[in-house]
């Protein structure tokens, strides 16, 4: 993912957290906010609440993160959207994590095709 691409500031994060737009699932959710931008910017967030390992977060973030820079195309543009990942995240494999990813994007309307 490009750093265009990526969500840093933590005012811009806040933001995203505070508002009310928000998609769950078992395994993550999906908090976004419309930006003036003409590109969407991501943060993934896997707390320490999912696991106390941190390989075990880095992972989760990897993976999310690929998915992420696969799906980047189809995702609609203009908005900063937080990732955050759930305790079911550690036991799906890759492919469910993106079934489950996919159905959030959907859902909350972010995805194009």
């Amino acid at each position: 993912m490009n750093s265009e691409h990526r969500l840093r500031k933590d005012l811009d994060i806040a933001k995203v957290l505070k508002s009310r737009k928000g998609v769950f699932d078992s395994a993550c959710g999906m908090k976004f906010v419309k930006n003036d931008k003409p590109i969407s910017r991501f943060a993934i967030i896997v707390s320490t609440k999912v696991s106390k390992n941190a390989v075990d977060r880095n992972r989760i973030r990897r993976q999310y993160k690929e998915i992420l820079t696969k799906q980047l195309p189809a995702i609609a543009t203009g908005y900063d959207v937080l990732l955050l990942a759930s305790k079911p995240a550690l036991k799906l494999d890759y492919q469910e994590k993106e079934t489950k990813f996919l159905y959030v994007l959907r859902k909350s309307g972010l995805l194009k095709a």
